[in-house]
This record gives structure tokens, C-alpha cells and sequence, in this order.
């Protein structure tokens, strides 16, 4: 074989392995989302996201009740496939003031920040615009 036959063929290898990566990543990204439909029944939900792209890309859920106090906030941060959500239980129980005074205060990296503040905003608008309807608000259910 040719030497541009087998870079060809090294490509498609790369290819192939970044598309079974992204997969496994989209599977974690659902059995999340699935899990927190099912753990919460009422309040909302914001996502926030900042895109990397020499840098880290950012994704930030936040899980509110309808006080808006915090119940449960979420980060994947990195630059690959394989970054993974992490809980951050420092900031439950906070209500949405008390986390973006948490955010002036620099207790999270500027991508993270950014990422939350888009997540707070979503959460209010959510909040906002609901008629007192019940369940969860902010993502779309799946019947499990």
C-alpha cells in the first residue's frame, strides 16, 4: 500500500474512534439528564454552556426548586470525549442571589462562570414564564 493509502486508513480510524467517544459522551450526557427527571419532580431546570476552542468547553445544569434555591448544580468541563459531569455540592441550598454573589466573589473559573450565569438566567426566565403548572421545567421529559 501507498503511504497516502495508509494515512487514509489511519484517518478513518480517527474518525472512527472520536464518533464511538462522542456517542459514549451524548449516553452520558442523556442518563444524566434522565436522572435528574426522575429524582425531580417539580422546579426547573437551567443549562448554561461556554464553547472552548483552544480551551476547555464548559457545561453547567443548575436544578432549582420554585423558591429558586439550588438543589442540584452540575459542571462538565475539559476538552475531550471523556469528560464527565461532577456534582457541586457547595452551592445547594444557596438561592440563585446567593450563587451569582458566589460568582462576583470568583469561586469559579471565567468559563464556569459564564456557563452558570447562562444557566441562572434560563432558570428565571423558566421561572418567569411558568403559570404554577407542575413538574419539572426546563428540559423535556422522557417517559421512562
Amino acid at each position: 500500500m501507498a503511504i497516502w493509502q495508509w494515512a487514509l486508513l489511519a484517518l478513518a480510524l480517527l474518525w472512527g474512534f472520536q464518533s464511538l467517544g462522542v456517542w459514549f459522551q451524548m449516553r452520558h450526557y442523556t442518563d444524566v439528564m434522565k436522572g435528574i427527571s426522575n429524582k425531580y419532580k417539580d422546579g426547573y431546570v437551567g443549562a448554561g454552556h461556554v464553547r472552548g476552542r483552544f480551551g476547555k468547553g464548559v457545561i453547567v445544569l443548575i436544578v432549582v426548586d420554585r423558591d429558586l434555591v439550588v438543589r442540584r448544580l452540575l459542571e462538565m468541563s475539559g476538552r475531550t470525549v471523556f469528560a464527565k459531569f461532577t456534582r457541586r455540592d457547595a452551592f445547594e441550598g444557596l438561592t440563585l442571589t446567593q450563587l451569582r454573589e458566589q460568582l462576583e466573589q470568583d469561586k469559579f473559573q471565567p468559563a464556569v462562570a459564564h456557563a452558570v450565569r447562562s444557566a441562572i438566567e434560563q432558570a428565571e426566565r423558566l421561572a418567569d414564564t411558568s403559570d404554577g403548572e407542575t413538574g419539572l421545567t426546563g428540559l423535556k421529559t422522557a417517559e421512562v
